[in-house]
Order: C-alpha cells, then structure tokens, then sequence
C-alpha cells in the first residue's frame, strides 16, 4: 500500500488537468489511476480521424480561469497535447489501472485497484467522464430481463428473493455479502477457487457462506439465459439449470453513475450526484470534475473543475 496525497480517477481532459493543477501548486505526490492503455480513452475511441475538437461545446462561452486552456484543434493535436502535458508536468498515470472501490479509513481513502488495495489517498479526484461501461457476458441478454438482470452493483437491497451474484473479484463478494441479510444468495465464479479477493472480503465472504447466508457455485460457467414467468432461468454449461429472481453481474467496469452511488456519493431528486461549490460531494475530500460534474462536452469548464477542486485541496492542505 501506497500513500499520495491525491489519488485521480480517469486520465482524460479533467484527470490530467488537475494532475497538471496540484503541480503547478505543489501538491504532491498525485497519481492518476487510468483503467484503459492510453490517455483521453473518449477522444481515443470515439473521435474520428482528424475530428474537431473544441474547448467550448454547442457555442456556450466559457472563460478558462486555470491554467489548463486551449482553442480548437484536431482530434491528433489534442491528444498530443495531453501527452505533452502528461511528460512536461512529470505526471505519473498508471494505465491499465481500473479502480473497482474506494472507502474511508480514517483519514485517507483506500484505493482498490485491479481488485487489490493499492492506494492511501488523503484525497479523491473522480473524473471518469460518462461514457463508462460495465462488462457483459458473451452471451445475450433476453430484453425481458429488464429489471431482473444487472451489470452493477446494487445501491439498494431487495427486501427478498433468491439472487445470484456471478464473478470471482471483490465487487463479486463484497455483492454477495451486501444481499445476503434479505435474500438467498448464490455466487457463481468459472474457477474452483478465488485468487483475486482480497482477504478482508475474503474472510468476510467465508464467514457469510459458513453461515449459510450465501452459497458457493465454484467452478461453473454460464452458457445463457432466459426468461421464465418474470424470473430468470440460467443455463450452465454443466447442464444444470436454476431459476432465480434477481442476477448481478460483476465482470467489472460500471457506468460513472453506477460507480458513484456504489461508493456512497449521494444523488439529489434529479438523479444528479450533490456537490458543493467547489465540487466536493457528501463524501469529505471526494470530488468530482468533468462531465460528471458540468454540463457534458465542455472541456474548457472540465479543466476549470480541475483548477477549482485543487484550489480547494491546497486551502485544506495548507489548514492542517
């Protein structure tokens, strides 16, 4: 385990723009936890060759108040930028580094990243954009398991019902473990045994299956789904069939919504997470910057977010 001062999540346009922020004033060390192999994963995946990209989104006028700005440039140029950015500022960016979990201890967060601990972070830049995606099984998903079948973790337990958790990581047990005080639960993994739970979870995950509140389906596989009178029925490939009320999936990856409420950031009626004026949310020292905090497409505000959440680290670096 490591400890940083600032631990930012997504190394896209406000990922690097506050990594380049908490440089120029001298807060360090910051790492940059990127779950993709390349920088600006958006821009990089979506863009098209030689695509427009602008510091402003559908003419609304933003005046850069950091130190983060630019003016239109190609898809090429600006990714060059950000790389340059990334190298002149000596900013370390892990990539390939998905963060699966954050929680308190005390007072800094810890990190999980690829399904292990890794970070102790006295404060959190989450800046994954909205384009965020949970990972999916192979197979189809029948669309008349809308509302029964889940790619996230829960925010909310059913009051009943028997559920099966699929996945062998720390979303996995921690899932199985968050469900199993209203539900029958049975978590399905592909191998015979865990190898990637860290052994807090683990030990706790044990504790709830010496119990028997949830159930251990090791060493099976899933080969499809169907739906059956409002319920699910899961074909293995070992040829056994079960039904069941609810299923999550935990595979990794989740939308940024999905992953906000799933570490505790509270929403308003609008289904918006709540920030303060500096863009810190219910959680203290968690902020957010970019399209998860501001109207979507506006790099320019993105960068101000940035500069603003930083301004706000350094007042509280420089109290204590």
């Amino acid at each position: 385990m490591r400890r940083v001062k600032i631990a930012v999540i997504g190394a896209g346009p406000a990922g690097i723009a506050s990594g380049v922020e908490a440089k120029l004033h001298g807060i360090e060390p910051v790492v940059i936890l990127e779950k993709a192999p390349h920088l600006c994963d958006t821009i990089e995946r979506l863009y098209r060759p030689n695509k427009r990209v602008d510091a402003i989104y559908r003419g609304v006028e933003v005046e850069a108040i950091g130190n983060c700005r630019f003016e239109t440039e190609s898809r090429e140029a600006f990714l060059e930028r950000m790389k340059k950015w990334v190298e002149e500022y000596n900013l370390e960016v892990e990539l390939n580094s998905e963060v699966n979990y954050i929680k308190r201890l005390g007072d800094v967060y810890e990190i999980t990243v690829n399904n292990e601990p890794k970070f102790y972070a006295e404060f959190v830049i989450i800046a994954i954009g909205i384009f965020g995606q949970p990972k999916k099984p192979d197979y189809p998903i029948p669309k008349e398991l809308k509302g029964r079948v889940f790619f996230e973790p829960p925010s909310l337990c059913p009051s009943a019902g028997k559920v099966l958790v699929v996945g062998g990581g720390d979303t996995a047990a921690e899932v199985a473990s968050f469900l199993c005080p209203n539900c029958e639960v049975y978590l399905s993994y592909r191998r015979p045994q865990f190898f990637r739970i860290n052994p807090v979870n683990l030990k706790i995950l044990e504790e709830k299956v010496a119990q028997g509140k949830v159930k251990l389906l090791m060493g099976t596989d899933i080969e499809k789904l169907e739906a059956d009178d409002g319920k699910v029925r899961v074909f293995y490939r070992n040829g056994s069939v079960d039904t069941y009320d609810f299923v999550y999936y935990c595979l990794g990856g989740s939308t940024p919504k999905g992953f906000l409420k799933y570490i505790g950031v509270e929403f308003d009626l609008e289904d918006q997470p709540k920030i303060d004026q500096h863009f810190e949310t219910n959680l203290p020292g968690v902020f957010l910057a970019g399209d998860i905090a501001v109207p979507k497409g506006t790099i320019q505000l993105a960068f101000n977010t940035a500069y603003i959440i930083i301004r706000r680290i350094k007042e509280r670096v420089s109290q204590r």
